[in-house]
């Protein structure tokens, strides 16, 4: 089967684009590895750390929500560009922190700047991925996962040669700008894409392959004339299914990443408690979790582009909660460790698939409809962890998995809502 053919600047673009998301897992792996040495000269407790990676996270939906206007209002490229470089410059703040008041600013500052940057950059990876014409989505989210092992690697390599953490974060920080300033030139422009995606896509033998990825215009029905009331009462009827989507995408967003943040959080104490799997063993929970994913987020591309959106988002929550129920009736640590894969490579398409859809609603603010889903998607992340560790005073840890079964369903009941706008290009 073919596909469309994107132009050079456009491949260019993919290429930045991925370079961005690398550096934001990098970055983020950067201050998770420094984390014990932070704590030890701060002098904070770990109960002050646990609001202090709250205040963090509340910095980041407020990144968020401004940068989604801001990225309509002057392009995606531009804001890009400016978070990751708050993002890389802040990075080296927790390390000269000396004290919980310099430490709490200086998370707030992380925070801001990664919130900004997930906003921004996803919304630039949504114009590369309209320009291409196919789905591409899902690759850009493996990278991220591989700047933040990259990251992780060489954390701990300068943490066992004795590096001093300020210069690592610092020469993490310096690295970071530089990157960004190489990679800005290389960016598309917003106004760019609809030129691009037709340059894709200009040719006779592709045009008859690729049907499904353009607004059949043909078929649509002649203009007809509107008095002013009739058009009144349809802006304002379609402004309130724009609304409905955008609510029901954020709904779909806030299950999968709950499920994700519970995987990311709980499944090594989980192995450990209900198995009594030693350390090292229990280790392996995570590990298993993380391998799928970044393995199904290479591949979500292009199962995406053979049977589309819903069924990636559909069968990916039914594979989530087969592993979920796995773990949760599993006596042996092979099978729970084929419980918590199962859950990675089922999660690892979705998230991908919500992101484009939020971004080709037909809305002139596709960065503020993808602001306002990933902030509240953000605060699944945040709540799935929080909400287990609440009813693990009154019920196992394991029977508190039924929570993110439940998401993971429901996920799949709705999986709908992903589907394709009628001009969207990515018609699958």
């Amino acid at each position: 089967m073919l596909t469309p053919t994107a132009d050079r600047p456009t491949r260019v673009a993919r290429v930045a684009v991925f370079t961005v998301f690398g550096l934001n897992g990098f970055l983020l792996a950067m201050w998770v590895v420094h984390i014990p040495l932070i704590t030890d000269r701060t002098g904070v407790a770990k109960s002050t750390l646990g609001m202090f990676i709250l205040l963090m996270a509340g910095a980041g939906i407020v990144g968020m929500r401004i940068t989604g206007p801001l990225a309509d209002r002057f392009g995606s490229r531009t804001l890009v560009a400016a978070a990751a470089i708050i993002m890389s410059a802040a990075v080296i703040g927790p390390g000269l922190a000396t004290g919980p008041i310099s430490l709490a600013i200086a998370l707030a500052c992380f925070g801001f700047g990664n919130g900004a940057l997930d906003v921004s950059m996803n919304t630039q990876a949504v114009h590369v991925e309209r320009a291409y014409g196919r789905p591409i989505m899902g690759a850009f989210h493996a990278l991220f996962s591989g700047g933040g092992l990259l990251g992780s690697l060489l954390g701990a390599a300068t943490l066992r040669a004795g590096w001093d953490m300020r210069m690592t974060l610092g020469l993490a920080a310096i690295g970071g700008v530089a990157l960004t300033l190489a990679v800005l030139p290389r960016l598309l422009r917003d106004t760019d894409t609809a030129r691009a995606a037709e340059r894709a896509t200009d040719s006779p033998i592709l045009n008859e392959t690729v049907g499904d990825y353009l607004p059949h215009t043909a078929e649509l029905d002649p203009p007809v004339a509107k008095d002013t009331q009739s058009g009144q009462s349809d802006a304002e009827h379609d402004q309130r299914e724009h609304r409905r989507k955008v609510l029901a995408l954020a709904v779909i967003a806030f299950s999968v990443l709950l499920a994700e943040g519970v995987a990311g959080d709980w499944s090594t104490l989980q192995l450990r408690e209900h198995l009594g799997a030693d350390a090292a063993t229990a280790a392996l929970a995570f590990g298993a979790f993380s391998v799928t994913m970044t393995a199904g987020r290479l591949a979500a591309d292009r199962v995406s582009g053979v049977f589309g959106r819903v069924a990636v988002v559909r069968y990916g929550m039914l594979l989530s909660a087969l592993g979920l129920a796995l773990i949760m009736v599993s006596p042996w640590i092979p099978l729970t460790l084929s419980g918590w894969a199962l859950m990675g490579l089922g999660l690892s398409g979705s998230v991908p698939q919500i992101f484009t859809a939020a971004g080709n609603l037909g809305s002139d603010k596709a960065a503020t409809d993808m602001s306002r889903v990933f902030s509240i998607g953000y605060l699944g992340l945040l709540a799935g962890p929080a909400v287990i560790g609440w009813l693990t005073a009154v019920i196992p840890l394991t029977a508190a998995l039924a929570v993110p079964l439940i998401a993971v369903l429901v996920c799949c009941r709705y999986a709908g809502v992903v589907a394709p706008e009628p001009t969207d290009r990515l018609r699958r």
